[in-house]
């Protein structure tokens, strides 16, 4: 026998699951109870006294030899057994009229075979009980008890035997259906993560927070305090409203935790002050709310094994009522049983009672009523599952109530969870909220970040870069410290990797900012943010994937100097050039492009006038078309690097004001178009390294204003004579190419001040190399030569000399004359070094304030 309390555990459910119940839910799981006890008792009733007794129905017969008796009527004989358990059975039969008296110790078999004797036959009769002898049997009381068997099987209805176990199968299955969806594993996994992570965000201390935090800024007194707080002075722009930013630029707008652009930007209040092990569970339970709402989001098996399963109790309920309400009237007290077994009873009929018959009819009504109870509540299921569509969640409410107005709303069998979480209580959805929010996981961050960066621990950070000014690099935050605008000293900002970069009124404090660097950064901008970076800002550098990143802001700097662009702005995958209108840079000087251009585009032609220097940088891809180029007719300096150029573009030919061209990193193999720079009277210096250069034609030398020529890294093997008619050359580089000799007409150019001709195979060098006495860097390493001249001692302004990786044995005492060089300037071999007299060493490690020159 098994306990109520074992029946009890299979409608077991972990108490963490009560908030996905609805009451429709808890209340069947009462009913099921319920029946189950109904069934429970029923059993133990029926396995403890459920019997029938039956007693034979006597029908009249008439005998041919018989005497009718005086009264003219059959005498019936009515029989009474008693059973007890260890006692004696017992029968008594009661005569009426001449009927015989049967007592005990007479076999039932003779007593019973012929109930209606004759009267003439009496005598006979005692003469055969007076002679008879044998042992007691009690065959009377087994042959009842074989009666009350076999009426309890024949005469009983199969409900009252089995009413019962039925009920306890019905509700056993009932709970089942009822718990399916819990035990299903392609549903419990997703529920026990659903239910962990709505407990955690429910007593997440941020969720409390960020709710108080709200009431607060929706108060009359914190607006009035926020309206009065002049903590911060406001940045008055110098300019015109000329530039503004449209309503479409990406601007801090006044709503949630973003920054107003009326106002300045307040201290966060005391209570959204988190500890750092808050703080960190918090943004763990946003990585997690993230990944669930991913995960459940893409089905609805939740929901429909939900709705299968109440459409199984609907039609059980249907099918227990109706094949239940035929058999209420079959249980009976009283039953006729024909069980055909005259021939050891010798009676054919039985009138049986049935002892349980009034409970268990009681107990099947009330079974019924719980059952249309039960079924009525599956209806209402039913009724609720389909009148709404449970498939679709909003959180408008909680957008309404709060200043999370970005909250999403959620489908499938998330927003199914969330519709049974409702009913139980709608707080939970409410803060389970918060952390669909990016504006509260944004606020999060900003909070722990500030916690964090300290403006102790950014001045720690704080460099010194090349152009000796004060820089600042952050990397991978996720947003920028509000301490950052407190260094009111920083000349650099470097901004990398911060996807949520924000810059607030607070930066007006930075005078001295000048240069900002946006890496994959695209940082939104409070109005009088932008109206001060709009003035002061004189260099920006913009990282990017993909031209969409570039912040609009970027195009209404109209005081900017320097802009420079890194990323993709292939026509082809943008299928059109995604750069705004750069008309509104009126005081751009540099434009630098680093990207995969197929030609130039047309919207930098727009600050083509007062354009000063262009430099694109391609990743190879081919440079097509280059026709605007004519329109840059003020641009000084022009690089076109990597950009697969075979040849020299002729729209070049048209910049007249062009100083400095530089095409470095091409496939050009023939400069014969050198001609046609004679028209660039301005042209001072030419780069064409890095190519496929194989000669230098003799039009060269109508380049007479030219001051520098880089040929390094191409496929030269001479030097003509024309090179060393341009008088004012000051340096030369041809590096890295297959030079085996240097021309002695290298003596005509007397303002030569660099010379690198590292990497070749020169093996002698020639005396009139030595008559160039305005040269501060020679390098001549990693070719032939044997020895040094010591005619070297000539260069008294030499500050740089490169020997190593020649054949030398020794290097001239004479270099102790060259006044200028040090041992920092000479590239040489150290046991060269070490040969040296020593007084020429001395000389050479004596220390100098004249700074030398490594190349221009």
């Amino acid at each position: 026998m098994f306990t109520l309390a074992e029946v009890a555990s299979l409608n077991d459910i972990q108490p963490t699951y009560r908030i996905l119940k609805p009451w429709w839910d808890v209340f069947m799981d009462y009913l099921a109870v319920v029946m189950l006890m109904v069934a429970i008792f029923a059993g133990t009733m029926q396995l403890t006294k459920d019997q029938v007794v039956c007693l034979p129905v006597l029908q009249p017969t008439v005998n041919s030899k018989a005497q009718p008796s005086t009264s003219g009527k059959a005498d019936f004989t009515t029989v009474e057994t008693t059973t007890g358990q260890g006692e004696e059975a017992s029968m008594r039969t009661v005569s009426f009229g001449s009927a015989p008296t049967v007592t005990p110790d007479v076999p039932v078999s003779g007593a019973t075979s012929s109930p209606y004797q004759p009267t003439e036959s009496g005598q006979e009769l005692k003469k055969e009980q007076k002679d008879s002898s044998g042992r007691k049997t009690n065959l009377d009381f087994q042959q009842y008890v074989f009666i009350n068997q076999m009426c309890y099987h024949l005469a009983l209805p199969w409900y009252s035997k089995y009413f019962p176990y039925l009920v306890l199968i019905h509700t056993i299955i009932l709970i089942v259906s009822s718990n399916f969806w819990f035990k299903y594993p392609k549903t419990c996994s997703k529920i026990e993560h659903f239910v962990s992570i709505l407990g955690k965000c429910f007593e997440s201390p941020w969720t409390t927070k960020a709710l108080s935090e709200t009431a607060c800024e929706d108060s009359e007194e914190n607006k009035q305090r926020l309206t009065g707080a002049q903590s911060l002075p406001k940045y008055v722009s110098t300019s015109s409203d000329e530039g503004s930013p449209s309503a479409s630029t990406p601007m801090i707008t006044k709503s949630g935790f973003k920054f107003s652009a009326d106002k300045p930007m307040i201290e966060v209040p005391s209570v959204t002050i988190l500890d750092k092990k808050d703080g960190e569970q918090a943004k763990a339970l946003f990585e997690k709310v993230r990944k669930f709402r991913a995960h459940v989001e893409d089905s609805d098996l939740i929901y429909k094994l939900y709705v299968g399963q109440t459409v199984i109790k609907t039609v059980k309920f249907i099918f227990i009522l109706c094949y239940t309400a035929n058999f209420v009237n079959t249980i009976s007290f009283e039953h006729f049983c024909n069980p055909k077994v005259e021939h050891l009873i010798g009676y054919t009929q039985f009138e049986c009672t049935h002892n349980m018959a009034y409970m268990l009819k009681k107990l099947l009504i009330s079974y019924i009523s719980l059952i249309c109870v039960y079924g009525f509540i599956c209806l209402y299921t039913l009724f609720w599952l389909f009148r709404i569509p449970l498939k679709e969640y909003s959180f408008e409410k909680v957008r309404e109530e709060s200043s999370f107005s970005d909250i999403p709303d959620v489908k499938n069998d998330f927003a199914f969870l969330l519709h049974m979480v409702d009913q139980y209580d709608q707080l939970y959805s409410k803060r389970f909220g918060v952390f669909l929010s990016e504006v509260s996981e944004n606020k999060l961050r900003e909070i722990s970040l500030n916690h964090e960066w300290t403006f102790e621990k950014l001045r720690q950070h704080v460099s010194r870069n090349a152009q000796d000014k004060q820089e600042l690099h952050l990397f991978m935050l996720s947003g920028v410290p509000d301490a950052v605008f407190d260094l009111t000293d920083l000349d650099v900002l470097k901004l990398e990797l911060i996807p949520e970069a924000k810059i607030p009124a607070k930066i007006s404090q930075m005078t001295n900012l000048q240069e900002l660097h946006l890496c994959h950064c695209p940082a939104k901008v409070e109005q009088t943010a932008f109206s001060f970076l709009r003035d002061h800002l004189r260099c920006l550098h913009v990282k990017f994937t993909d031209v969409a990143e570039i912040p609009a802001w970027v195009y209404l700097l109209k005081n900017l100097r320097e802009l420079y662009l890194i990323g993709n702005l292939n026509s082809e995958n943008n299928k059109m050039i995604g750069l705004e209108s750069l008309r509104e840079l009126r005081h751009l000087k540099i434009l630098h492009v680093k990207s995969n251009l197929t030609k130039i585009p047309p919207n930098i032609t727009d600050v083509a006038p007062h354009l000063t220097k262009l430099v694109i940088h391609n990743d190879g891809t081919k440079l097509v078309v280059l026709n605007s180029l004519k329109k840059m007719t003020n641009v000084a300096e022009l690089e076109l690097q990597n950009c697969e150029l075979e040849r020299i573009p002729h729209a070049i030919f048209s910049l007249s004001n062009l100083q400095e061209l530089d095409l470095k990193s091409n496939s050009i193999r023939t400069i014969e178009e050198i001609i046609s720079f004679q028209h660039l009277k301005r042209l001072t210096c030419l780069k064409l390294w890095h190519n496929k250069i194989v000669n230098i034609p003799s039009s060269i030398t109508h380049i007479k204003n030219l001051e520098s020529l880089y040929l390094s890294n191409n496929k030269l093997e001479s030097l003509p004579a024309a090179v060393f008619s341009l008088q004012k050359l000051r340096c030369l580089d041809v590096s890295y190419n297959s030079i085996a000799l240097i021309p002695g007409e290298i003596g005509l150019l007397q303002n030569l001040q660099h010379f690198h001709i590292t990497g070749n195979k020169v093996d002698v060098l020639p005396k009139q190399l030595f008559k160039c006495v305005k040269l501060r860097t020679l390098s001549l390493g990693q070719n032939c030569i044997t020895s040094i001249p010591d005619k070297v001692s000539q260069l008294l302004q030499l500050t740089h000399l490169e020997l190593k990786g020649n054949c030398l044995d020794r290097l001239p005492a004479t270099l102790g004359q060259c006044q200028l060089l040090r041992k920092s300037g000479l590239v040489v071999e150290d046991h060269l070094f070490d040969a040296l007299p020593s007084e020429v060493k001395e000389v050479l490690n004596q220390d100098t304030s004249i700074p030398f020159a490594n190349g221009i």
